[in-house]
């Protein structure tokens, strides 16, 4: 009984192509809020962080590519595999710049410090594994 209920269910929610949409949906969106935020408020303080660390400040405009670019065309579906990779090495730069320091640490809620960056790494990169799919702007050769 269960596993004839199991079947079911798995038959009606096999639909990996609304998956990628939804995948692609959630990691680019979610990263887009905060690429707009730099966007309209500005880098400055990322400029501050690489001038600290001896690197040009002028650098900092290369976050709105990895939070604002990158992700728009991941929801499109528009060079949807490159775009991932984009904002992947984008969290690792991320990490680089705020997150060595609390690898290992939990926030104020007991999260860990660094599962947003962690999240959008991941999700980015199973972006670029498993493509844009059907519905896409881009369309893959895949899908005639």
């Amino acid at each position: 009984m269960v596993k004839i209920m199991l079947i079911a269910v798995n038959k009606k929610l096999a639909c990996d192509e609304l998956g990628k949409l939804l995948l692609r949906l959630a990691v680019g969106g979610l990263m887009l809020f905060h690429g707009l935020h730099k966007l309209f408020g500005g880098v400055g303080f990322i400029s501050g962080m690489l001038v600290e660390k001896g690197l040009p400040g002028f650098i900092a405009y290369g976050v709105l590519i990895g939070e604002v670019v990158a992700p728009v065309l991941i929801v499109l579906g528009l060079f949807t595999r490159p775009a991932a990779l984009v904002l992947a090495f984008t969290m690792v730069i991320a990490w680089l710049m705020v997150g060595t320091g609390k690898t290992f640490a939990l926030d104020a809620v007991g999260a860990w410090a660094i599962e947003s960056l962690v999240y959008f790494f991941i999700g980015a990169l199973a972006v670029a594994f498993l493509g844009a799919g059907r519905y896409a702007v881009g369309k893959d050769p895949a899908y005639k």
